[in-house]
């Protein structure tokens, strides 16, 4: 995945309100970005941490920034949650994730189990549809990626209905795109949603498959390229 122009680069001041980031661009103008993800964020809002945001394509749209990526220990690390999907229909494409080669038909946001949507199913003749879940992960502790950052209820409820599918004799898969290329290992936050935790162990024993990926972070795009281990 390749951004429409290049990056802007500048400081942290502060993410508030959940969906705005006030920055300081280098150029010196202070500017406030759209931030797409709903998580804490947790150890990524260190003031005058270095940022990047790409410009709005849209000149009619009232914030002209998206927060891209933020420095955090000298790493690069993905904080738009609009990317992962793309990132991972591109990777299928590219064969770049093996368990999920065989399918000839893509599409996203399809309608299941109650009034949720996933975001891609991957279908293939007569043998059975992949459903796939997409889940953004940015958290870094004592080395290892985690998710969720925040408590997810709707996460808990997508991952008990994939289990459902599953049952019904269909496939369900789980990826984890970690925005960020210093693990190696990932993990569940079972202190920050014991729940989620739960579910997901209770899920992948019914048979959804999970599957995590770490990603190239550059200014000039990200794609997914290296498997992490499941602890």
């Amino acid at each position: 995945m390749k951004f429409a122009h290049p990056l802007v680069t500048g400081k942290l001041i502060k993410r508030y309100k959940r969906f705005l980031t006030d920055v300081l661009l280098d150029s010196g103008e202070e500017v406030t970005a759209h931030c797409t993800s709903t998580g804490a964020l947790l150890g990524l809002l260190t003031a005058d941490a270095p940022v990047w945001l790409s410009p709005a394509t849209n000149p009619e749209r009232k914030l002209k920034y998206t927060w891209e990526m933020v420095e955090s220990e000298g790493v690069k690390v993905g904080v738009n949650t609009s990317h992962p999907n793309n990132l991972v229909a591109e990777a299928i494409k590219d064969d770049i994730i093996p368990e999920l080669k065989g399918y000839n038909k893509m599409r996203r946001e399809v309608k299941y189990g109650q009034n949720s949507r996933i975001d891609l199913l991957l279908e293939e003749g007569s043998q059975p549809p992949c459903y796939v879940e997409v889940k953004n992960v940015h958290l870094r502790r004592q080395g290892q990626a985690e998710f969720p950052d925040a408590v997810t209820e709707r996460g808990a409820k997508h991952l008990r209905e994939m289990a459902e599918l599953v049952q019904q004799g269909l496939r369900a898969a789980m990826v984890y795109v970690v925005q960020r290329d210093d693990c190696d290992v990932f993990d569940f936050a079972r202190d920050i949603d014991p729940v989620y935790a739960q579910t997901a162990a209770s899920a992948f024993a019914a048979g959804v498959e999970a599957y995590v990926y770490a990603c190239d972070m550059q200014e000039q795009g990200i794609r997914l390229y290296r498997p992490l281990h499941i602890k």
